[in-house]
């Protein structure tokens, strides 16, 4: 255990970082309001461990070196940036959709073939979200786990999963709670309208930013 005290600072300062990202509103907040108040809190959760897994995949990738080649390759990051921004007018359609034609509200317990459709939707939000990979490269430079062995990047990946996972997961409890859904109910139409212009929007953003 002493061998990991060296390690602590770098673990708080990265996790401070992750924090702040997986705690602030949007994308992914985004779909996981649309998620819990028409299929419930059950798929919202299941998103999130979508979410954190995708976390996980950039975590590794930014030990790896891919934050690095993403930052010296214009044209990766550019190619990134048009799947990402894909993947949010897909969700912007879905959105649009419901609010065209509201569907009805389904329980809150889905069967387990939906809930591979959930964590899969997490999953690709998370690992085409140019924003959580700046925040993995920022991460990478801090170097939590420079010098480490395999046992400290595995603790720092663990982690990173928890504080991902805690976080959406937090969000997708308080947007499914009876007063969130009772108001989703009456405004479902508005709601589901907001989200939609609102991935248009962040895909505009991620399509043609240069930074």
């Amino acid at each position: 255990m002493n061998d990991l005290l060296p390690f602590l600072p770098g673990f708080i300062a990265a996790y401070a970082i992750l924090f702040v990202a997986a705690s602030s509103p949007g994308p992914a907040v985004a779909m996981l309001l649309g998620i819990a108040t028409t299929s419930g809190r059950r798929s919202a959760l299941v998103a999130s461990a979508g979410i954190a897994s995708g976390s996980v995949i950039l975590n590794i990738g930014t030990l790896l070196g891919v934050g690095l080649l993403l930052t010296q390759a214009a044209w990766a990051m550019s190619v990134l940036r048009l799947v990402g921004a894909a993947y949010l007018l897909y969700l912007a359609w879905g959105a649009f959709r419901k609010a065209a034609a509201p569907p009805p509200v389904v329980a809150a317990s889905v069967a387990s073939a939906s809930d591979a459709k959930y964590f899969l939707a997490g999953f690709l939000l998370q690992v085409t979200n140019p924003k959580a990979i700046v925040f993995w490269i920022a991460i990478a430079a801090v170097g939590a786990t420079v010098g480490g062995g395999a046992l400290v990047i595995l603790l720092f990946v663990l982690g990173a999963f928890a504080i991902s996972f805690f976080c959406h997961g937090a969000w997708a409890i308080f947007l499914s709670s009876n007063p969130i859904r009772a108001g989703y109910m009456h405004a479902r139409r508005w709601v589901d309208g907001a989200l939609g212009t609102f991935f248009v929007f962040a895909a505009y953003k991620l399509a043609t930013s240069r930074t």
